[in-house]
């Protein structure tokens, strides 16, 4: 009771106060934008903290830190674009709702809910360090690979109509992850020679192009968010609130969910948002209340991955401070903060550095409590945007699309592959494979060969029959399996998704890159082939069985709306050769202009105020506070 009294006394102070407030103003707005994230926010404010004392400099870094998976549903929700990989899920529902007029409810709830999950965390933190290092220590890496398999299954059989799609698109991710050089010898991977690829595939990028092309397709062909002209319901912000506090032992569990896989190094926040997601969804309780389908805009859809992403911080940061191994990428970043103001994390921190420690797990629950509370004063002005004519909201959101994958490497590449990931998301859309699989897969694929790999390493094939490894495969296999006897029961039966030629047409077309990849693994040392081999593997017996379950096309598909979808791409593609041609201000000034030319709206001054004050914020955040280093544009002198 001492050392918190003496922590609250210290968090008092008017400057660490200030500190808090300015970290988490500062991470609503570093999630709000899509492609950044926070481990951006923690690189520019870590220089800050340098004249700082650790209880101010972890005030500001942690205060950030804890509130972009809050302030990342704003997008989420509203243009179906995840502001980081952690509101993915968010996406499934709280998008779905938005068209239907209740983005105000929908926010509501995710922020109640994020707010609930991140103090809980906090909680679980504060009596966990103690006792919490035996558990965490006994999972070894296949058990960490089998945990990682189930929420992969478990994401691809929830996602979309068809589970053999949502397990073949998580392949498919997976494939592309493995481009680059591979970490145990050395070789390229399917980098076609260019050492832009050695690295891999920017996540940024993916994720924009999976998700925001797609997404803003669709708002400009409905002429804004929602898809019903009524006006937004009354009251929408406070039944979303009353809808997460309803919920309150959905929230409490997915929080459990995600504080303790937060703890488990290696286990990232997509795997537990989708977790905590599937776990919500297996529940037989909302058809009898009636709620939508999961998928279709239910509230708990929204509320289990929002409450499991924020408590996620407090765990992640429970082996970061007992046992200085960072739980997530984010907390790696701390790590180097502890290490610039003398602070040493282990075992022997609840002695030497206690007040510290609690003023940590403090600044955790309260900047929870504030980002909060911040986001749902603006809920009632946020859900208006679902009712702003798309020819003014697609353009202005497609810059910062284009800024944030293009501030991946400043590379032209970066702009190419947003247009092919965008293309690749606008076709898995149309014809029904799970994009959020896809996207799983891919986050996932290199930490599933690096936990095989060492496995294998170490145990050789003997670690399969580790009891922790054979139950969550178990799981998963009986999932699998389950699904397929539902499947072979209903086969006879046609359904609203009878198969087309486009069907079978793409997917031949996978098979047939499926099959060009395996073949080129031949060439490949074991070490570098083996696991790619194997989703290889298991890729063809799922495409077999696909194409088995599409048998005769029995339509030719629409071609029409897929043809006009992929017109769309001409417009983010004409954005990136702006930024190219005239540099990252200029470009997206002549962007705006041209596109409020092109749709006539709105009038030629407010577009000129709204393309200025866009360009401001993008100055404001990669120019003013972190100097950025971009390429020379083509056209332009400066």
């Amino acid at each position: 009771m001492d050392v918190l009294i003496a922590a609250l006394i210290e968090m008092a102070e008017p400057l660490r106060l200030a500190m808090l407030i300015l970290g988490v103003l500062l991470g609503l707005v570093v999630g709000v934008i899509p492609g950044i994230g926070g481990i951006f926010g923690l690189t520019i404010l870590i220089p800050i903290t340098y004249g700082l004392d650790p209880i101010s400099a972890f005030a500001l870094l942690l205060g950030m830190a804890s509130v972009t998976t809050t302030s990342d549903t704003i997008p989420a929700v509203l243009i179906g674009v995840p502001g980081t990989v952690g509101a993915a899920a968010t996406v499934v529902d709280g998008h779905e709702m938005a068209k239907n007029g209740e983005a105000a409810r929908a926010l509501g709830a995710a922020y109640t809910a994020s707010m609930i999950g991140g103090v809980f965390g906090a909680v679980m933190l504060a009596l966990s360090i103690p006792v919490m290092r035996p558990l965490v220590l006994l999972l070894n890496y296949g058990d960490l690979f089998a945990i990682t398999v189930f929420g992969l299954t478990l994401v691809a059989l929830l996602s979309g109509s068809n589970w053999i799609k949502g397990l073949l698109a998580a392949h498919l991710g997976a494939l592309v992850a493995y481009v680059g050089l591979d970490p145990y010898e050395g070789v390229e991977r399917w980098t076609f020679g260019q050492v832009y690829l050695w690295d891999g595939v920017p996540v940024a990028v993916v994720f924009l192009g999976l998700f925001a092309i797609p997404e803003l397709a669709g708002v400009l062909a409905r002429g804004q968010i929602q898809t019903t002209m009524l006006a937004p319901e009354p009251g929408g912000l406070l039944r979303g609130i009353r809808d997460a506090l309803r919920h309150w032992r959905l929230i409490l569990r997915s929080g459990s969910i995600g504080a303790f896989l937060g703890a488990v190094p290696g286990v990232g926040v997509v795997v537990i948002e989708w977790v905590a997601y599937g776990d919500a969804a297996r529940a037989k309780t909302d058809a009898a209340k009636g709620e939508p389908a999961y998928g279709k805009g239910n509230i708990r859809g929204v509320i289990a991955p929002e409450s499991a992403n924020n408590a996620k911080e407090g765990g992640s940061l429970l082996p970061t401070l007992a046992f200085g191994i960072p739980g997530s990428a984010s907390m790696a970043i701390l790590l180097g903060a502890f290490a610039v103001h003398g602070v040493v994390p282990g075992p022997k921190m609840l002695e030497e550095n206690a007040t510290l420690l609690v003023t940590m797990i403090l600044t955790v629950a309260v900047a929870n409590v504030l980002g909060a509370v911040i986001c749902l004063g603006l809920t009632p002005w946020l859900a208006r945007l679902a009712r702003v004519p798309a020819t003014s909201l697609v353009p202005l959101a497609l810059v910062f699309v284009g800024i944030g994958a293009f501030y991946a490497a400043k590379d032209w590449r970066d702009l190419l592959l947003l247009v092919v990931f965008g293309l690749l998301g606008l076709v898995l859309r149309r014809l029904g494979w799970s994009r959020p699989a896809f996207a799983l897969g891919f986050v996932l694929a290199p930490n599933l060969e690096r936990f095989f790999f060492l496995s294998w390493q170490i145990s050789g094939w003997s670690w399969l029959t580790q009891p922790v490894v054979l139950i969550f495969l178990a799981i998963a296999a009986t999932t699998i399996l389950r699904s397929l006897g539902s499947w072979r029961r209903g086969r006879g039966e046609r359904t609203k998704d009878a198969p087309t030629r486009l069907d079978l047409s793409f997917t031949l077309a996978v098979l047939a890159v499926v099959l060009v990849a395996g073949v080129s693994l031949l060439r490949m040392p074991e070490a570098a082939a083996i696991f790619p081999a194997i989703v290889v593997g298991s890729a063809l017996v799922f495409i077999l069985l696909l194409i088995w379950q599409t048998g005769l096309p029995q339509a030719v598909g629409d071609r029409q709306g897929l043809v006009a979808d992929l017109g769309f791409i001409l417009i983010p593609g004409g954005l990136g050769l702006a930024i190219l041609a005239l540099g990252h201000l200029a470009g997206p000034l002549v962007f705006l202009m041209l596109a409020a030319w092109r749709f006539g709206s709105p009038r030629p001054l407010v577009a000129l105020v709204q393309a200025v004050l866009a360009l401001a914020v993008v100055y404001a955040i990669f120019d003013f506070l972190v100097p950025q280093s971009w390429p020379q544009p083509w056209l332009w002198p400066f």
